[in-house]
């Protein structure tokens, strides 16, 4: 039993019926971006709260 996985999409019209649970590209954007940002603000507390006890 063989399948084919496509693992590359040639245009953004290819994802739009490709991705889970319904979502649109802009949702999924805006999900990454959201992620992103309080990954970063969590980075950054935790160095600067690292320096503050290290000083």
């Amino acid at each position: 039993m063989t399948t084919t996985a496509v693992l590359a999409f040639s245009t953004a019209g290819d994802v739009a019926n490709g991705l889970p649970f319904g979502w649109s590209v802009a949702g999924l954007q805006r999900g990454v971006l959201i992620y992103l940002g309080l990954s970063s603000l969590a980075f950054v507390v935790v160095w600067g709260v690292g320096f503050l006890r290290r000083s």
